[in-house]
């Protein structure tokens, strides 16, 4: 059985930010402060106006007191979730889910991240028990495993290949420098790009995305309130989450060209929304670019390009700020950076800037429709989240 969705039954009436980087001089405190008192004025509520919470984070704290003591939140439901790198989005997904059924009338969905103090320069956790068969690989090497394995199906000289990625980090770099909350806010030369120092053949440091301190926030109503409290909502359209069996490392067929996870979190995702063709009807995207091959092989497992043409399409300027489906309009992963508990509320901040007409130097023409994807794992042993938000109802 396909899920029904919430399609129009859930609005955002205001969201929060922090900048994303080296929050040396803050803790996790300060950044949830900062962000869930963006969004209480965004929205123009107050604490006591929230009914409950979901916090992400992935490691930056346990239980609903992460949340409820530094915002002295007074007796109410605080939730602590998480779902790897899709943190941020299972937060939203949740809070979105209670107030679509009646449960609340108000509810906030927060994430945050304090990776900069772990006195590691990647991102670094324990494995729990398993079997073996995982692979005892860093995400940088994981990862890498998809360029050449595309570039081989699709008969891409390798050469050719490493442009297509540096054109991937290129354009993302050249969104951030537009972006006033980014990481990383200086548009880099793409020969610089190409020939940063080696990670995990053929990734350099450049094809990588940031390690970063940072939080962001939305508040949800029902559809019908939306309005008592905000001109100019968003709404949402579909969100998928699903999980995959882990088969991947362990089949024969898996050929690392594709994340199963994203097409089947598309599908639903699609179907929630009435969403036919996905290369026409969707304005723009953020996509989970946590390496440059990632984002390369999601534009095709969301549809935005036929199989084996994503790089074209990424060589012709398609996805560009400027071109018929921007992608990662705010820099993505790449130039923002991925505080993990927050980056999937990030991509949704971006669309409430876009969808809005607010996000200044960035800003997509007449969008309508925007998606956002985030997955939390690795090639073939994943979770995937898939949003579709747009400015009307209907």
């Amino acid at each position: 059985m396909a899920s029904k969705g919430i399609r129009d039954r859930v609005a955002i009436i205001g969201m929060g930010c922090t900048k994303f980087g080296e929050h040396w001089d803050k803790g996790v405190e300060d950044l949830l402060v900062d962000a869930a008192y963006q969004a209480y004025e965004s929205a123009g509520v107050g604490p006591e106006d929230v009914d409950a919470y979901w916090l992400g984070t992935m490691g930056s704290g346990i239980s609903g007191l992460t949340l409820s003591e530094p915002l002295k939140i007074q007796y109410k439901p605080v939730t602590r979730v998480e779902n790897m790198c899709a943190t941020g989005s299972e937060a939203l997904r949740q809070a979105c889910y209670a107030v679509a059924c009646g449960a609340f009338d108000v509810a906030m969905a927060i994430g945050v991240e304090k990776l900069k103090d772990s006195g590691f320069s990647g991102l670094v956790m324990n494995n729990p028990p398993n079997d073996g068969t995982p692979a005892a690989m860093t995400p940088p090497a994981l990862f890498s495993l998809l360029a050449p394995a595309y570039f081989k199906k699709y008969g891409l000289d390798p050469e050719k290949g490493k442009d297509v990625l540096s054109r991937i980090a290129w354009k993302n770099h050249r969104n951030g420098a537009r972006n006033p909350k980014a990481q990383f806010q200086k548009e880099v030369p793409i020969e610089a790009i190409r020939n940063s120092p080696k990670i995990a053949d053929p990734l350099g440091i450049m094809d990588c995305s940031g390690v970063s301190d940072g939080s962001a926030a939305a508040i949800v109503v029902r559809a019908e309130d939306a309005h008592k409290y905000c001109k100019n909502p968003i709404f949402i359209k579909a969100l998928s989450f699903v999980a995959g069996p882990a088969e991947g490392p362990l089949s024969q067929e898996y050929d690392f060209t594709s994340f199963p996870e994203v097409v089947a979190s598309a599908r639903d995702a699609y179907a929630q929304a009435g969403i036919t063709n996905a290369r026409e009807q969707i304005s723009l995207a953020e996509v989970h670019d946590c390496f440059t091959p990632t984002e390369l092989v999601l534009c095709e497992d969301l549809g935005f390009s036929p199989r084996g043409t994503a790089w074209q399409d990424v060589m012709e300027g398609f996805f560009d700020l400027d071109g018929h489906l921007p992608v990662n309009p705010d820099g993505g992963l790449k130039s923002f950076g991925h505080p993990i508990g927050a980056s999937g509320l990030r991509m949704m901040y971006e669309m409430w800037l876009q969808l809005r007409g607010e996000a200044a130097q960035r800003q997509v023409k007449n969008p309508k429709l925007g998606l956002t994807h985030n997955l939390g794992g690795q090639p073939g042993r994943c979770v995937s989240f898939v949003s579709v938000v747009g400015n009307s109802m209907g």
